[in-house]
């Protein structure tokens, strides 16, 4: 499929490579089809990017690199829709908002995105009963030093 992306241009995804929600991302009814776009090899980051909208696109992240304790545990419902099982373990990702001062990155750990891989299929979940928000600060104390993350 190609896509049209005003951050990446032009896209070509296979068809077996896109996540599909079949209840939409909340807020975007209309969007159910997204390319998984890797932030860099390694990186805890991912783009989101809509299927057919070339202005959306979301930035996620795999939230046990910041939040070491996150932990819910998922209803019998999406286990079963989504088609998991332990031994397919779902992908789990957060979407981050960047304000103006980007060491000010949050994510939204009460609404976590649950993807399970093998057949592409992917749900956002809202949390009951958490304490959880849509706003943890991914780097309460600023940016690490360049020293702390291996850079000179």
């Amino acid at each position: 499929m190609l896509i049209q992306s005003t951050r990446f241009g032009q896209l070509e995804i296979a068809d077996s490579e896109l996540i599909y929600f079949p209840h939409a991302i909340p807020g975007f009814p209309e969007e159910t089809m997204f390319a998984f776009l890797p932030f860099q090899p390694d990186s805890p980051f991912a783009f989101l990017q809509s299927a057919k909208e070339p202005d959306l696109a979301f930035v996620i992240v795999q939230p046990f690199t910041f939040f070491k304790e996150y932990s819910f545990t998922l209803d019998d419902i999406v286990v079963a829709e989504l088609g998991l099982s332990d031994e397919n373990t779902p992908g789990i990702f957060n979407i981050v908002r960047i304000p103006d001062q980007t060491e000010e990155m949050t994510a939204n750990l009460l609404a976590p995105i649950i993807i399970n891989w093998e057949n592409g299929k992917a749900m956002q979940i809202v949390l009951e009963k958490s304490s959880y928000t849509v706003r943890h600060r991914l780097f309460p104390q600023g940016f690490p030093d360049q020293s702390e993350r291996g850079g000179k």
